[in-house]
């Protein structure tokens, strides 16, 4: 009885600011609102407008198409880089540091950093392409590059944390496995392959999990870099809700998609470990 009672404090303080807005924002998704005015309740007429709204699926395919990308771009990067720093024998501890550096910077800077290597006329990346011939491309001005461009600036950004995290599961390898492995005459590759990869399986499957969610919400790149131009090629999901809270002003429709969203990522988590729960044993 005395550990819950000085448990209860925090019990309280977490369910109020932990499910207070989650209970709230169902109870909005059932209301049309702004929250100004009074809120009148409409049931699921904001769900059905959500379905009428052909910026909605446009906006769950530049979602998806994100996520593709991030995944087939992003997601070997970090492991990559995990597996060839646990091989270095000096200098580790420097590009260690370089790899996390991007994470330190606050998000908006690294987008902004970013907006103008994309300049097409004084960014970086045109600059040092026009040395070699090549260029000048519209990075963020064509709704073929923009979104390709947002997924290069998401890996930058975001690479370093999972790196570590790969690296610190790297160190529970024996070393008496790639010992015994070297001793045998096998490669780099091989060992890498052979040892360091699956006793990583339980990691990957988990980040591959935790990336697909974070890529399916991404706003800040789409959000800092184009307003979700050009023609609507990088308008997300999470950019959606805030045009519908912040723009429409309709924020009843705004928590409505945020409870779809959820629901979604929810079902698709389940699905995933129920489906890799062999895998990752």
């Amino acid at each position: 009885m005395a550990g819950l009672v000085f448990l209860l404090p925090t019990l309280l303080i977490f369910l109020y600011f932990s499910w207070g807005p989650i209970v709230r924002s169902l109870v909005m998704s059932l209301q049309h609102t702004n929250l100004i005015g009074p809120a009148r309740w409409v049931g699921l007429t904001n769900f059905t407008d959500l379905f009428d709204d052909p910026m909605l699926f446009t906006a769950v395919r530049n979602s998806v198409w994100f996520a593709l990308l991030a995944l087939v771009i992003g997601f070997p990067v970090p492991l990559l880089l995990a597996v060839a720093m646990s091989t270095l024998r000096r200098l580790g501890g420097l590009f260690r540091v370089l790899v996390y550096l991007p994470v330190v910077l606050p998000p908006v800077v690294s987008v902004l950093l970013w907006k103008w290597f994309y300049d097409p006329d004084s960014g970086l990346f045109n600059q040092a392409l026009h040395v070699v011939g090549l260029g000048p491309y519209p990075w963020l001005q064509s709704g073929t590059w923009a979104m390709p461009s947002l997924v290069l600036e998401a890996t930058w950004a975001g690479a370093g944390g999972t790196v570590l995290i790969y690296l610190a599961a790297l160190t529970s390898v024996p070393a008496e496995l790639y010992e015994a492995a070297e001793l045998d005459g096998a490669s780099i590759r091989r060992r890498v392959w052979h040892i360091a990869l699956p006793q990583l399986r339980g990691i990957i499957l988990i980040m591959l999990l935790l990336q697909v969610i974070g890529t399916l919400q991404v706003f800040t790149e789409p959000y800092v870099m184009t307003d979700g131009g050009p023609n609507d090629s990088t308008v997300t999901v999470l950019l959606l809700i805030y045009r519908y809270a912040f723009i429409d002003g309709n924020f009843g429709m705004a928590t409505a998609l945020s409870v779809l969203l959820a629901v979604v990522l929810a079902g698709l988590s389940v699905v995933y470990l129920r489906a890799t729960r062999r895998w990752s044993s």
